[in-house]
């Protein structure tokens, strides 16, 4: 049992030490694209508000903020997931719909 524990360890450790740590990539005005997927993953919306760079509420996406509070459409739903691709992807729209 020690024994083993010791192996997985060690793998563990030889993968955190090997493995290249990534900087963050920056959307337009300085702010980071992994920041504000955490944030809309927190609640739709939230993260495309941190790109606009907070400010006044209606900064935030509308329909996508307030739609979030919806169980299972909002968080955890739909719109958790497409806000996060669009924050990670330095999108601050509004549109609740992929395109092809």
């Amino acid at each position: 049992m020690v024994l083993r524990f010791a192996v997985v360890f060690a793998f563990a450790l030889a993968l955190l030490v090997t493995t290249p740590a990534q900087a963050e990539r920056k959307c337009e005005g300085g702010r980071g694209a992994q920041s504000a997927m955490w944030f809309s993953i927190l609640h739709p919306g939230v993260g495309e508000y941190y790109l606009k760079g907070w400010g006044p509420f209606p900064n935030a996406p509308q329909k996508k903020f307030w739609l979030g509070f919806i169980p299972f459409y909002g968080w955890p739903g739909y719109l958790q997931v497409k806000s996060a691709i669009d924050a990670a992807n330095c999108l601050t729209n509004d549109d609740l719909s992929y395109k092809d």
